[in-house]
């Protein structure tokens, strides 16, 4: 199992750490390859939507293996996946989600939210490159 208890409470610090940087309260979720839940954290109050969407990221960043900016792109009118969240109500549109890969194979995936999209974008990217600092370690 790659995403072990420890690396989750290093992810989950390395977010925290990086929007107490930035000053932005957050919620932040992890979940495994199949989008189950791992880690949930809320940093101070962050906006209560956040609370509901960052699990929904960090889900769909897994199931798709994409980030969730991409998806949304992807789920517009006329493209190739339009209206697939009609099909899976778990899945979410709004930047945020990023996913984790090992190997070229999914691991899971992160959800942030609670600061604007660019200041989510930045935490998630952060906390990837966490990620895969950690995973070389091992």
């Amino acid at each position: 199992m790659i995403l072990t208890d420890e690396l989750c409470d290093k992810l989950c610090a390395s977010a925290r750490q990086k929007a107490k940087e930035i000053g932005i309260d957050i919620s932040f979720a992890i979940s495994d390859e199949n989008g189950l839940l791992k880690a949930y954290r809320r940093y101070g109050e962050p906006l209560v939507l956040s609370i509901t969407l960052v699990p929904g990221k960090a889900y769909t960043a897994a199931v798709t293996q994409s980030r969730t900016k991409d998806v949304a792109a992807a789920a517009a009118e006329g493209a190739p996946l339009m209206a697939i969240q009609t099909n899976d109500p778990r899945i979410t549109l709004v930047a945020g989600g990023y996913p984790l890969f090992v190997n070229g194979k999914i691991a899971g995936g992160i959800g942030v939210g609670g600061g604007s999209e660019a200041q989510d974008c930045e935490i998630a990217e952060y906390v990837v490159s966490i990620f895969n600092e950690a995973i070389q370690t091992e």
